[in-house]
């Protein structure tokens, strides 16, 4: 199956085109802002470096957070006005868990939410312990030593660091973005169905409120 992964969640904007465990070609760019005027011409890009036109595409797969509210959104609504114009599903993968595949054993999945919080999730061999949540640092440092239990555990993510002095010994993969490679696995291996985002905290934005007359 060909499917193109895209990840816009954080402060990444990635694309991958994979054929089955084939990497067809892939690019990534650091950008804290500007996710919507990159990942249009860099899926271009990527595609073309594949030899491949859209129309060869069978799936889109794509982050749905947690992340930042604006680049999450870009993501989604990237893939399924492409999925939509190309008439083939699309798959939502968690940034979580795109950020703990391909890494064996025990892993904390740790995204820095500011204001001292982090989005966590832990897996063991792929499989969720539990659910993606948004917590304090403190609680998120306890929640690991209680999972951890003394074992091999590999930290991954931007909050990775925030939490490494909870895990004496552990591995720190302090990434700051989903591999679109993975998103693109995880997106082949499940079923299709609507790209919803997943928010665990309220956006920091209110709407502005006329003065009463």
């Amino acid at each position: 199956m060909i499917v193109l992964g895209l990840d816009t969640c954080l402060s990444v904007c990635s694309v991958a085109v994979m054929d089955g465990e084939r990497v067809l070609a892939h690019a990534s760019d650091v950008m804290a802002r500007g996710h919507q005027e990159r990942l249009a011409p860099m899926a271009q890009a990527v595609m073309r470096e594949a030899g491949l036109p859209f129309s060869a595409l069978e799936r889109i797969g794509a982050t749905v957070g947690p992340g930042s509210f604006t680049g999450l959104r870009v993501g989604i609504a990237f893939a399924k006005g492409l999925a939509s114009a190309l008439a083939i599903p699309a798959a939502g993968v968690g940034t979580l868990e795109a950020l703990a595949a391909d890494i064996d054993g025990l892993v904390f999945a740790a995204i820095d939410g500011r204001r001292d919080q982090v989005y966590c999730q832990a897996f063991e061999a792929a499989e969720p312990l539990m659910a993606p949540d948004i917590l304090p640092v403190s609680a998120a440092a306890a929640r690991l030593v209680e999972i951890r239990q003394g074992r091999a555990l590999t930290l991954a993510g931007s909050g990775a660091g925030l939490l490494a002095a909870a895990a004496p010994g552990a591995m720190v993969n302090p990434a700051e973005g989903a591999d679109p490679r993975a998103v693109a696995r995880l997106a082949a291996r499940r079923s299709p169905g609507p790209l919803v985002p997943l928010y665990l905290r309220a956006p920091d934005a209110r709407p502005s409120v006329a003065n009463a007359p």
